[in-house]
């Protein structure tokens, strides 16, 4: 089960012009957001990547108002584990890594494969990812959960890390996923 002392946060490459080409964008920046504010809410440490961001352009203005203060990741690879990243990652000492973001079939795929063999546990938010197409984002996830990924939804993964509705943030993260 998730745990918030072992969880860590990454945000995948929400771009651009391209994540509003996103199956679903909509409800894909709508869950990210109340991901990423809870994680602040619990104190989860996040870690946001940036695939090329001088060909795609920066984070959604949404979802990089929400991380003022830090400073993405940037990188050329389609999977997020960079040298830097790696090492913010160790650093933070946790090893269950929660993704979300675009897209489902190459980047986050290949981060989840990547952090899989580097012995992560790695969660996937099934509705917090996507990619341009319907069945892209279903044989991404079909084949991340045959890898051994553990895919939730928002709701799984936020209550699941409360554990408790006696848990002290328990009702304002019941607010956001109002």
């Amino acid at each position: 089960m998730l745990n918030i002392d072992e969880t860590v946060m990454v945000l995948v490459d929400v771009q651009g012009k391209l994540a509003r080409l996103m199956d679903g964008f909509d409800t894909l920046a709508a869950n990210i957001e109340i991901l990423l504010k809870s994680a602040k809410i619990l104190e989860i440490p996040i870690l946001w990547c940036e695939q090329n961001p001088q060909a795609l352009g920066g984070t959604i203005d949404s979802l990089a108002e929400i991380l003022q203060g830090q400073k993405p990741i940037e990188k050329l690879k389609f999977s997020c584990c960079t040298n830097e990243f790696m090492e913010r990652l160790v650093v933070s000492g946790r090893r269950q890594v929660l993704l979300c973001g675009i897209e489902s079939h190459i980047c986050v795929c290949q981060s989840a494969s990547e952090l899989l063999r580097g012995d992560y546990e790695v969660f996937v938010i099934g509705d917090a990812v996507s990619s341009r197409t319907a069945e892209n984002k279903l044989l991404a996830l079909e084949r991340m959960r045959d890898e051994g990924v553990k895919v939730y939804s928002t709701e799984m993964a936020l209550f699941e890390l409360l554990r408790t509705a006696k848990h002290e943030q328990f009702k304002e993260i019941a607010r956001l996923v109002k």
